[in-house]
């Protein structure tokens, strides 16, 4: 297998990619258009480790194993002994310790199937009523970053309801460091494997000679295959990191059953992300449909005063952001992920990342895909030389 895989992109689907096609032996060379590493996976530097995107795992799927088998997701975050997690629930303005009794309900109800073909705020409120449909469909927008995430196919919005909130044992994992710590990891681990990776690279048209992986985000793709057909649904929410001195009024934890916010401490778990005697927190709020970015900022805003009393006269680290196509593929009613774009393009080319079809929410689809796209470009290559006389598919 002297022709070489190509991978276009260096984020989590990519590195992905070169370090399954590199594990089995074939050259690999990647490609990042950027001069760092990463995409979403990246963070700000110390000291204080803000992500771009996503932060945590979730340790029930092929993903994770894949992870935790070559060290990647080593050395886990939990709150500290001494220190009280502070969860709470927004409904009708104002902070509970639990969430409402109807949402409860919801929650036990593990084994219900939702249909594919019926949006999740009718398929809920026939169930249990208007306003606990609406908060349940608000308590998931931390995946969704949707603010009407009840317009999403009903099997897709369960299905995540209870893999994040339902009742089994948590499977959310923090890695002290954050993702960046398992970025890192993956770039030392490509490296040692031999793969090629050229950053500052752009890539303008399709490679020719070799399998392509193409992990870039669906935007992109589009313009690089000359495919009009590859658009998606994917959410759009306002974003504040915040750094403050320490208060013990802070929450760690909020879920915003009135409009889709959500609160969380990134120091609760991991307090090597920020100065001795402050917290990092990151909130965010869907950006409804017609309002401006300035509207969603400040409601994330209001919201943060809830969440972190006082937090102006503390502030030490303020960024704002808005993120838009950051949360993978969003199922609407009659669809699932086996409807978005193909992995396989044909002619040796694949398409990978967080909104094509493979299973999972999020970084975990990339993930997925990644690995599919590895081992059908390594058996395609492995076809190829056998073919040719003299070569060892080996």
């Amino acid at each position: 297998m002297r022709t070489p895989i190509t991978v276009v992109g260096g984020g989590l689907a990519g590195l992905t990619a070169a370090i399954a096609a590199a594990e089995t032996g074939a050259p690999v060379v990647l490609h990042e258009a950027h001069r760092t590493l990463g995409g979403r996976g990246r963070a700000t530097p110390a000291p204080y480790v803000a992500h771009e995107g996503a932060h945590v795992f979730y340790a029930d799927g092929p993903h994770y194993r894949w992870l935790k088998e070559r060290g990647f997701v080593a050395g886990l975050g939990f709150p500290s002994i001494g220190e009280a997690v502070k969860i709470g629930f927004r409904a009708d303005d104002r902070i509970r310790k639990a969430p409402p009794l109807g949402m409860l309900r919801a929650q036990s109800r593990k084994w219900l199937q939702a249909p594919v073909d019926v949006d999740f705020h009718r398929w809920a409120a026939e169930r249990w009523g208007e306003r606990t449909a609406t908060q349940i469909a608000n308590a998931i927008s931390v995946v969704t970053y949707d603010a009407n995430t009840g317009r999403l196919s009903a099997a897709f919005v369960w299905d995540l309801f209870q893999r994040v909130l339902g009742p089994a044992v948590p499977a959310v994992r923090w890695v002290r460091g954050g993702w960046q710590q398992t970025i890192d990891r993956m770039v030392t681990r490509a490296t040692e494997l031999g793969v090629a990776i050229d950053t500052g690279s752009r890539v303008d048209a399709v490679p020719t000679g070799g399998p392509v992986i193409v992990a870039t985000d669906l935007d992109s793709a589009r313009r690089l295959l000359g495919d009009d057909s590859l658009r998606g649904v994917s959410g759009f929410t306002a974003l504040l990191d915040l750094g403050v001195t320490k208060d013990r009024r802070d929450r760690n934890l909020v879920f915003d059953l009135d409009a889709g916010g959500f609160h969380e401490s990134y120091t609760m778990q991991d307090d090597t992300i920020a100065p001795t005697g402050e917290s990092l927190f990151q909130l965010q709020m869907p950006v409804r449909d017609n309002e401006s970015r300035a509207e969603a900022h400040r409601r994330l805003e209001a919201f943060a005063d809830a969440t972190v009393p006082e937090w102006r006269s503390r502030t030490t680290f303020h960024r704002t952001a808005t993120a838009k196509g950051r949360t993978g593929a969003l199922d609407l009613p009659g669809t699932t992920w086996r409807d978005r774009p193909a992995i396989d393009r044909g002619d040796g080319v694949y398409l990978v990342g967080d909104m094509v079809a493979a299973p999972g929410m999020r970084g975990e689809i990339a993930i997925n895909s990644a690995l599919t796209a590895a081992a059908s470009a390594v058996a395609g290559l492995r076809t190829a030389s056998s073919a040719v006389p003299g070569t060892d598919p080996a």
